[in-house]
């Protein structure tokens, strides 16, 4: 929660002092930084010299149109959280965010579906890596977010059930203290298949603990690394996630760098085809550890064809046939 903050006194409370004086009040730095942008710039806009009750209602919203009007929803609403948070903290004594700046829906997620086919071919191909087979192919059976999948070690892998605990993002806390470990926290289990299954043994070969993915080369001298993220038997360092995307990229893009697949778009397919299988909403949240049933929603995006085989089955009589 905000702290009472002391405000200048003797003089009328200005544009810039009463931003600076709530941004002062809030604890959570990223808060402080997120919240420095929107209350900044808009301070900028109206002026921050003027005295805070000078400033009209409409002229905030005016200010959060012409500064982030044309933004993307999402920092649209960052923004004005921003600023509503600012004005409010002042009640009757300064500006308020008009009613005609909503906070905007937030829009379905656009990463695409691709086909199990494309998925299969891709993880195919001879030219790709062992590594990069065995990354993808464990994306897609388990439906992990990517950061988890990374982060497992060989110790953490039980080979003959199929699966593994993972630190699910926004993981529990078992205890509360300062530099917390993995297993501090409470952990999730993801489970893959066959595929999977045929792949990771000859990865892992020669090697017994230590992180399934690594890199080619071992940590520079001047880069400090943790005993959990370099393998013992060999040295090399834990596959960052910006790496792995950008090996992804570099084998699917095809309008230039940055234009291929995301490593999400492994958890997008395979709830979409685990969908279009029959698999129930409740079934989907188990697979994909979602908490909420619309969260899980936004994943599944049935293909044109699935869809036509489902309105087949409105069919009059038996003209399917």
């Amino acid at each position: 929660m905000p702290t009472v903050v002391q405000l200048p006194a003797g003089k009328a409370l200005t544009v810039r002092a009463a931003a600076d004086a709530f941004l002062d009040s809030l604890r959570n730095p990223n808060t402080v930084r997120s919240y420095g942008v929107g209350d900044g710039k808009t301070a900028e806009r109206i002026g921050e010299a003027r005295p805070l009750g000078s400033v009209a209602n409409d002229e905030i919203g005016e200010a959060l149109e012409l500064l982030w009007g044309t933004a993307a929803v999402n920092t649209w609403n960052a923004r004005r959280a921003a600023v509503l948070g600012w004005c409010a903290e002042y009640g009757y004594d300064g500006p308020a965010v008009p009613a005609w700046t909503k906070r905007l829906a937030v829009p379905d997620s656009e990463t695409p579906a691709r086909s199990k086919m494309a998925v299969d071919r891709l993880i195919a191909r001879r030219e790709v890596h062992l590594r990069e087979k065995t990354l993808w192919r464990t994306l897609y059976e388990t439906a992990g977010r990517s950061e988890e999948v990374l982060e497992v070690n060989i110790e953490d892998l039980d080979l003959a059930a199929r699966r593994c605990p993972v630190k699910a993002k926004g993981a529990r806390s078992k205890a509360r203290r300062r530099g917390q470990a993995r297993e501090d926290f409470v952990l999730e289990t993801v489970y893959w298949d066959a595929g999977t299954a045929r792949l990771l043994p000859r990865l892992l070969r020669g090697r017994t603990c230590g992180p399934v993915f690594v890199t080619h080369r071992r940590p520079g001298p001047g880069k400090i690394v943790s005993a959990r993220d370099v393998c013992p038997d060999t040295g090399l360092a834990r596959l960052s996630y910006c790496q792995a995307r950008a090996l992804l990229d570099e084998h699917t893009a095809v309008r230039g760098p940055g234009t291929g697949w995301d490593l999400h778009e492994y958890r997008h397919s395979a709830l979409t085809h685990l969908g279009e299988q029959g698999a129930s909403l409740l079934m989907l949240m188990a697979k994909s550890r979602h908490k909420k049933p619309e969260n899980v929603r936004r994943y599944f995006k049935p293909s044109p064809e699935a869809i036509s085989e489902l309105t087949s089955l409105l069919a009059p009589g038996d003209s399917r046939r």
